[in-house]
């Protein structure tokens, strides 16, 4: 049996993504870099206002902000993590260090999702206490909704540019900061209308909002930190076949990372008489094959003989 494996030679356009690899982490960190100023502009102006008119809810909304800029800086380290390559002890490199802090903004969206919950029940038993809010906390939480959702228009935009699973995810938690936000505009709008209950039902939706937000970001994650098959086998055994002189494909692996690299493995048969040169040739055939449909890719080949 004939074992290969190596980085399979790309076409011109695959090259080109392969160069977009290499500078995608630098340009994911930069984005994050540039949301870390955002928030902390936002994070700035609130407690200035806040120390300034004693207000709690500008304070409260201070630390929010405060831990949004604490997200930013575990995804600027996570990802200079993640864009490291291979070595011993990570023989298929880093990638999944990104993935890792997408999760850990679920356990925080999870934290978010409680307290309104916890808010909403609180509200329809009617053990919550009017807060009033000044002109001042309006001019504030106006400013600030801004730059949030300027922060997630542009995230989620460059996350979908780049492929990254942390920038979507971000993106997501800095969006229920602005439902929430919402939410307490509208719940002091409504404290003394005919409807107080339904403050409550306001905080109930936005929570379940922010539950389907956390959903996604797993749907999204789990499957590459569990090695989820990337492609299905039927789509690459039919690639494989297609490169002349393959007798069969016996076996099929494969997995992809967050940067969207395809690993996969693959084991095929091929009439007893080849010689060993030839069997390597082969094996890179069926490398170069798979890297023109998929992109870039790792193969490990196996030959036997059919």
């Amino acid at each position: 049996m004939v074992s290969r494996t190596s980085i399979s030679p790309a076409r011109p356009i695959d090259a080109a993504r392969a160069r977009g690899d290499v500078a995608r982490s630098p340009a994911v960190r930069r984005t994050l870099i540039v949301v870390l100023v955002l928030n902390a502009l936002v994070a700035f102006v609130k407690v200035v206002v806040g120390i300034r008119t004693g207000a709690l809810t500008v304070l409260g909304a201070a630390l929010e902000s405060s831990l949004d800029m604490f997200n930013n800086v575990i995804g600027v380290m996570l990802v200079r993590v993640a864009s490291r390559g291979p070595d011993e002890d990570h023989p298929y490199g880093h990638d999944k260090f990104e993935t890792l802090g997408a999760l850990a903004i679920v356990g925080f969206l999870s934290i978010s999702c409680f307290e309104l919950l916890r808010e909403g029940v609180s509200s329809f038993m009617g053990r919550r206490l009017p807060v009033s809010v000044g002109s001042v906390d309006v001019t504030v939480i106006v400013f600030t909704l801004v730059i949030n959702v300027v922060v997630v228009i542009y995230e989620r935009r460059r996350g979908r540019e780049l492929g990254s699973a942390f920038l979507l995810a971000d993106a997501a938690h800095t969006g229920s900061d602005i439902l929430v936000t919402l939410l307490a505009v509208g719940s002091r709008v409504l404290s003394g209308s005919a409807w107080p209950h339904l403050d409550g039902v306001l905080a109930i939706m936005v929570a379940l909002i922010i539950a389907w937000s956390g959903y996604r970001i797993l749907r999204e994650s789990i499957p590459i930190l569990v090695d989820e098959r990337a492609i299905a086998a039927e789509e690459l055994k039919s690639v494989v076949l297609a490169v002349p002189d393959i007798r069969d494909v016996r076996k099929i692996r494969s997995r992809s990372t967050a940067s969207g690299q395809l690993f996969a493995e693959v084991t095929i048969s091929v009439s007893g008489s080849r010689s060993v040169d030839e069997a390597h040739r082969l094996a890179d055939a069926v490398e170069e094959a798979i890297a023109r449909e998929f992109g870039t890719s790792e193969v490990t080949v196996h030959v036997e003989p059919a």
